[in-house]
């Protein structure tokens, strides 16, 4: 009995020793992964709030003629939100005077109630300049895509929901057709212990998946989690910000449209959406400087934003720059920077939108 004992409490210390082991790796990987101990640069610009924007505005994006789309009030696992009512899209024309985001209006089948818009992208059909919105949505934080066309002013009409096994944690899409888009999947379980256990473990297990009406496949793998996505004013290249890799991975189109991997850029930052200027082709992130001040939202040291600048990208020795940076006095978590014509739109998860001159 007393050998039986001594294996059993041998067995017992071992566990032990393992559990504290594993807790001893977690905190370092989150740690490092959030980068919880850097300072946040401080760079500010002039710049007002947008109106009507009180609940983040998480994703923006630019048509070439100065309309602004903007998805607000995301309500995201894990992270905080102030408002109980449903998220909403809303237009901004850049090149009117008045800086005042209009709410649109949304026509169709679509359920308002549990709508909860996360990533968009607009598609413009040359055929007969109809303007397309693909925007992600998580009612009862499900997975899907919404598909609308932009009509008069202030109108979306809604055309098609788009679910697929494939598609089951999508962040932020980038639409190549009427029905044809990009999607990052930012995590690989849904359960967020076990979710967890792929950041302590360092497993590089998300995906972009590519989406037509005739088939839905994984086009690029290896992320550790994938989240913005864009594609370059030649739509030959596409941007995938790997946000707790803390870098922008660049990928060659193909004609099968699978996608090449090229090279990845570090930026030092948890980037989260990526924005394309459309005339020099200069690459513009939304940033969390520090991750873990946005995971433990404390209103008296609140998450701060960045906003960084990356040109020549494609060159060997590309130029990062710091554009805007804020200790979160101004703008808490920033999550996306447009940048039109010497003017620039930030966003964020649950706080204000700005409009800023560069």
């Amino acid at each position: 009995m007393s050998n039986m004992a001594a294996v059993r409490k041998a067995l017992i210390a071992a566990a032990v020793a393992a559990f504290a082991a594993l807790l001893g790796r977690a905190f370092l990987q989150i740690k490092e992964i959030s980068l919880s101990s850097r300072e946040i640069p401080v760079k500010r610009l002039n710049c007002q709030h947008l109106k009507n924007i009180d609940y983040g505005a998480e994703d923006i994006t630019i048509l070439k003629d100065g309309l602004a789309f903007l998805s607000t009030g995301l309500k995201y696992p894990g992270l905080p939100s102030f408002s109980d009512e449903p998220g909403k899209m809303y237009v901004l024309d850049l090149l009117q005077p008045k800086m005042s985001p209009v709410e649109l209006q949304i026509k169709g089948q679509l359920d308002l109630k549990s709508f909860n818009p996360h990533g968009i992208s607009v598609y413009e059909d040359e055929t007969d300049d109809s303007i397309y919105v693909f925007v992600v949505n998580h009612p009862e934080h499900k997975s899907q895509v919404e598909i609308f066309r932009f009509e008069e002013e202030d109108t979306l009409v809604h055309l098609k929901t788009i679910t697929h096994s494939l598609l089951h944690s999508v962040n932020d899409i980038v639409a190549v057709g009427v029905e044809h888009f990009y999607a990052t999947n930012d995590r690989y379980f849904q359960h967020e212990a076990l979710q967890l256990l792929t950041f302590i473990f360092d497993l590089y297990w998300c995906e972009v998946v590519y989406y037509s009406p005739q088939e839905v496949r994984v086009v690029a793998g290896g992320f550790k989690s994938a989240n913005g996505i864009n594609i370059s004013p030649d739509r030959q290249f596409i941007y995938v910000s790997d946000i707790m890799d803390h870098e922008i991975d660049i990928f060659k189109r193909n004609e099968e449209e699978q996608l090449a991997y090229v090279k990845s850029v570090a930026v030092g930052s948890l980037c989260d959406n990526i924005e394309v200027d459309h005339r020099t082709g200069d690459i513009w992130l939304g940033c969390h400087p520090n991750g873990l001040k946005l995971l433990k939202f404390d209103p008296e040291d609140p998450p701060g934003s960045e906003v960084i600048r990356i040109k020549n990208i494609h060159s060997e020795r590309p130029i990062l720059s710091l554009e805007y940076g804020d200790d979160g006095r101004q703008l808490m978590a920033s999550t996306v920077a447009a940048p039109y014509e010497g003017k620039l739109l930030l966003g964020s998860v649950f706080h204000k939108a700005l409009h800023c001159v560069l």
